[in-house]
């Protein structure tokens, strides 16, 4: 990694690296092969890039958010216990929150406003599992019933 560090194109923070490619076309398109067969499930969006005559990489660690499935699953059921609650899936989504990660309260010119400590769109995913296992609980004390998800998150 050192002589990686020491190019002139490189730049590194602790999560990421920019490597510029000032090249010929057929250098550019030898490193769109590259990545090509690296990611190959996104060989449609790397094809766009070809006939470009430079390129910039930007390599970062990508946490691990939520997964699609859980989202599926949470909005479903926070929308029919939202429902059943007389709330929009929106304001069932904030309560949830303030429950799952506690409240915050700040002043405003309309008075005190209470809001979630975390947004969903901060947490990890198991963090996530235990939102939707908060939305489970809470319905249950409530007497609505959310089934278990099919599959483990």
């Amino acid at each position: 990694m050192a002589a990686v560090d020491s190019h002139p194109n490189l730049q590194q923070s602790q999560t990421l690296m920019t490597y510029l490619f000032k090249a010929s076309t057929e250098d550019v398109l030898t490193k769109l092969a590259g990545l090509g067969l690296l990611f190959p499930e996104q060989s449609a969006e790397l094809k766009v890039l070809m006939g470009v005559k430079s390129l910039t990489v930007t390599a970062e660690e990508t946490k691990r958010t939520r997964s699609r499935p859980q989202e599926n699953y949470y909005r479903k059921w926070t929308r029919s216990f939202g429902d059943w609650c007389g709330l929009t899936p929106d304001e069932m989504h904030e309560e949830l929150l303030g429950i799952a990660f506690g409240t915050e309260e700040s002043e405003t010119k309309f008075g005190t406003k209470r809001r979630p400590a975390k947004r969903s769109g901060e947490v990890k995913r198991e963090e996530y599992s235990l939102l939707i296992d908060q939305l489970i609980i809470t319905a249950a004390n409530m007497g609505f019933a959310i089934p278990p998800p099919d599959t483990e998150f």
